[in-house]
């Protein structure tokens, strides 16, 4: 098959070309060609900006493609413009959303049957944490509206794994492998769980390769904090419980991917993949995903808000 990717050089685009490659695909990208670009040479390249509308996807013109996997769709001018040029001229879309368009995240578990947050405004180009979920509702919306049956929406939980920049999963498994005393949030009874990113290139995969409609959440094997500490190999986490994270400023950027279960958001953490795995998901083991991200990140240069000196001043005023 000959495959569109819209945004493939990053992270989950980058899984997604190495995924097809390996089922013996033809994958061609569109980028602006303004990040790093480590694919492979069979690679076809073309560059475009859908923020410039259809002048900005001229390079797509008399092109045709079996599928169209749209990772970098953030706006719903940019999912407008790449839909229109493209209708007609793939034989499906596939929408990377995110399980941020649910608007009861405290709902347990997540399933895709839940209520979506308001849809935001076609002209809103600005991506925040709160518009973000609401964008990808609009941009979800303009899909059906244009593909019908032909499209397939995945929404991903919080995505792991090498290659991701990000900065937020690879956080802990760089300082696990720092060693000494960890400060760990809350006390251990908190739930984790996120998508391998490798889990959700070959799910992508097998939807084209199906032809599968539908909309899926995407998300991996729920483990405790607790769980999440041994098989990073954390033998003194320090746990610490939100009051005082809350006065020593320590929140979710600062100690990434945590979500404490008494949280309006912790449904996020509670994430129904059934739909999924009926539908062909595969899960990678939670250690592959640490020790896979470890070994790609060592050599990262990944850089994190909370550091070791920041860490080890919190940790011996609590001990004092």
């Amino acid at each position: 098959m000959n495959i569109l990717i819209l945004g493939g050089t990053q992270f989950v685009g980058r899984h997604i070309v190495e995924a097809f490659l390996a089922s013996g695909h033809a994958v061609t990208v569109l980028t602006r060609g303004k990040s790093k670009d480590e694919l492979p040479e069979q690679v076809e390249r073309l560059h475009g900006d859908r923020d410039k509308g259809a002048a900005g996807l001229s390079a797509l013109e008399d092109r045709e493609w079996d599928a169209c996997v749209d990772v970098s769709g953030y706006t719903p001018q940019q999912v407008r413009a790449s839909a229109s040029a493209l209708q007609g001229r793939v034989g499906r879309y596939v929408f990377v959303s995110t399980v941020s368009v649910y608007a009861e995240p405290e709902r347990h578990p997540v399933r895709e049957t839940d209520t979506l947050s308001a849809p935001a405004a076609e002209d809103v180009t600005e991506v925040s944490s709160d518009t973000y979920g609401p964008l990808k509702v609009t941009c979800e919306n303009i899909i059906h509206e244009v593909y019908g049956e032909h499209c397939t929406v995945l929404r991903p939980q919080i995505v792991a794994g090498p290659f991701d920049h990000t900065a937020r999963y690879p956080y802990w498994v760089d300082r696990a492998a720092r060693g000494g005393q960890v400060l760990a949030p809350g006390d251990g009874t908190d739930y984790l769980q996120v998508i391998d990113a490798r889990d959700l290139a070959r799910f992508t995969v097998k939807v084209v390769e199906n032809g599968t409609d539908g909309t899926f959440n995407l998300a991996g094997p729920r483990i405790s904090w607790a769980e999440f500490m041994d098989l990073l190999g954390v033998s003194d986490p320090v746990w610490v419980d939100g009051e005082t994270l809350t006065a020593n400023d320590l929140n979710s950027s600062t100690l990434p991917v945590y979500i404490p279960k008494k949280s309006g958001q912790s449904g996020l953490m509670d994430v129904d993949n059934s739909q999924a795995l009926t539908a062909g998901l595969t899960l990678t083991d939670p250690a592959t995903t640490a020790q896979d991200t470890r070994e790609w990140s060592k050599d990262a240069d990944l850089k994190y808000k909370l550091t070791a000196k920041q860490e080890g001043e919190i940790l011996a005023s609590l001990s004092a």
